[in-house]
């Protein structure tokens, strides 16, 4: 059976205590089967028609995976653990997975050194940066972080692009 690009299904809000409680959405082994096997795969979940935010499947075992929920998305959820809930996942065929703040896009549209850096990256160290620039309200901070981290990048030799390098540290 070929990849579904959407598919949909009931599931229980459940907590991962080895990592701090965080909450995740259990993916059964169909579901990770429908969806091609496979947890590299950027998808877009949708929980009880409400919430939608961008998400990749982690391996949970025994060909099963799941989604973590973050606490704000929990509270716009007004779930708790044990909640089943309907989810629709879906392909997400956007070029980084996440949505790309303008700040960050006009940075990399003036500085072609540090776009072309960007492009080479790993798409999870892609997703890292705009999610790092991204997950501030202050369009200044934004700017500031973007310049901060394509700076940084930029400084690091090409093929020793690490998460703390990037970061500055």
């Amino acid at each position: 059976m070929p990849p579904s690009s959407i598919v949909q299904f009931r599931t229980c809000i459940n907590r991962l205590e080895h990592l701090l409680g965080v909450h995740y959405l259990e993916i059964p082994q169909e579901v990770v089967q429908q969806l091609s096997g496979k947890f590299k795969v950027r998808l877009l979940c949708t929980v009880n028609s409400t919430l939608t935010f961008p998400c990749g499947l982690v391996a949970l075992g025994g060909g099963m995976a799941y989604i973590s929920i973050n606490n704000k998305r929990m509270k716009q959820l007004k779930a708790r653990s044990g909640d089943e809930v309907e989810v629709l996942l879906e392909k997400d065929n956007s070029e980084f997975g996440v949505e790309m703040p303008e700040e960050l896009a006009e940075l990399l549209e003036q500085d072609d050194e540090g776009r072309r850096r960007f492009k080479k990256l790993a798409p999870g160290k892609q997703r890292y940066i705009i999610q790092y620039v991204s997950s501030v309200k202050s369009c200044q901070l934004r700017i500031d972080r973007s310049v901060m981290l394509i700076e940084n990048l930029k400084a690091l030799p090409v093929g020793k692009e690490s998460f703390r390098g990037i970061w500055g540290h």
